[in-house]
């Protein structure tokens, strides 16, 4: 965060983020399912 130039692409920044989001996601889906007692496939209603 230091340099503030406009960057796309796969930068440390936007990397580090993508990771922690993946993570919170799937931590989410986790907890979704032990609250449920179903997989997702059984949420969205395709088994």
């Amino acid at each position: 965060m230091d340099n503030q130039e406009t960057k796309m692409g796969f930068t440390q920044f936007a990397e580090a983020w993508n990771g922690r989001l993946a993570m919170l996601g799937f931590v989410i889906g986790i907890a979704t399912e032990w609250l449920t007692g179903q997989g997702i496939l059984s949420q969205i209603g395709l088994m």
